[in-house]
């Protein structure tokens, strides 16, 4: 018997095409999203399994929010694995003081909405307080939020960390587990990585370890539009095509802010732009692009060849191992 007929009188005569055509004609009214593909409710149904092993298992994690678009997902996939309760965990936020601010803006206006707990750690302040050293005043300061995020999680004691990288983005992210052990000095060993056979996850721990967990590690990022798309989430808005002034530089478009200048020499120009990846101004490349809706990004997405770190991060054309140096040394 189906819910309908169950809650019929008996003997009341109900013409169920009339009623099956109404609610068709509502939900289009109201504009009702098509399920997620079989791919994505895979992708969706993994990552929650992967966040509340992880919360089982550990004694005290976090989550990693910057307000891009990979941390976004993460907040709805936590938001799926733990409402109506708040999330067992805080937001922690490394924070360079050299971000965009259209992003800080929405990280704050999404942490105030969903009323959950943030927890900002600068660079800045490590820099202004002796930890962090600058070999030059103008240097990215990308590379030492490893300091930062180190120093945080000995400050809280976490012994777990939700991080939003996917495979995709990088080779040294493809070699990575989506359980991460890191030793006491919060260090990666790609050569000494937990077998994970069977979606069979190792959280065991020694005091002083930690693990960096990764959910979204089988997503690409043709997902993460969709699935934005399908649920209807808000994101910054330079990640939409917008004008803005640039110089071209080693192949890339540079924007013109108060830290990144031109050089002499440079040209200033006006372009259509946007950026796939949101982090550190100072390293951080737009793409020409005039995908002003999230439908026309995965338009884009699904022609582009190449990853969103190779076509925008400037910290990352040094050297090809230049990621994995970094992971080794405790980055994200």
């Amino acid at each position: 018997m189906s819910f309908i007929d169950s809650i019929i009188p008996a003997g009341f005569s109900l013409n169920k095409k009339k009623l099956d055509a109404a609610g068709t004609a509502h939900s289009e009214q109201v504009g009702a999203r098509p399920a997620l593909s079989k791919h994505l409710r895979w992708l969706e149904s993994e990552a929650i399994h992967i966040m509340r092993e992880t919360v089982a298992e550990t004694r005290n994690p976090a989550l990693l929010f910057s307000g891009g678009k990979d941390s976004i997902v993460m907040l709805r996939i936590a938001e799926k694995a733990f409402r109506p309760d708040r999330f067992p965990f805080p937001l922690l936020h490394i924070d360079t003081e050299h971000n965009f601010p259209e992003v800080i803006q929405f990280r704050d206006k999404k942490v105030a909405a969903l009323n959950e707990k943030l927890i900002v750690r600068s660079v800045g302040e490590d820099i202004r307080a002796g930890r962090v050293v600058l070999r030059k005043p103008d240097e990215s300061r990308n590379v030492h939020q490893t300091t930062t995020l180190l120093g945080a999680i000995k400050e809280f004691e976490f012994d777990a960390l939700f991080g939003g990288a996917r495979r995709d983005e990088e080779k040294a992210r493809a070699k990575e587990r989506i359980i991460s052990h890191r030793d006491e000095w919060g260090q990666w060993d790609p050569k000494n990585q937990r077998p994970e056979l069977w979606s069979l996850y190792n959280l065991r721990i020694h005091p002083g370890e930690h693990v960096r967990v990764f959910p979204l590690s089988n997503w690409t990022e043709l997902d993460i539009w969709q699935y934005i798309a399908h649920e209807n989430l808000e994101v910054p808005s330079i990640y939409f095509s917008h004008l803005r002034e640039v110089v071209e530089r080693k192949d890339m478009l540079v924007p013109v802010t108060a830290l990144t200048p031109a050089k002499t020499g440079e040209a200033i120009v006006t372009r259509s732009v946007r950026f796939r990846t949101v982090g550190d101004i100072t390293c951080t490349a737009p793409v020409a692009s005039h995908a002003s809706t999230v439908d026309e990004i995965i338009e884009e997405t699904l022609l582009s060849r190449l990853t969103e770190r190779g076509a925008t991060r400037l910290d990352d054309q040094t050297s090809d191992a230049s990621m994995e140096q970094r992971k080794k040394e405790g980055y994200f």
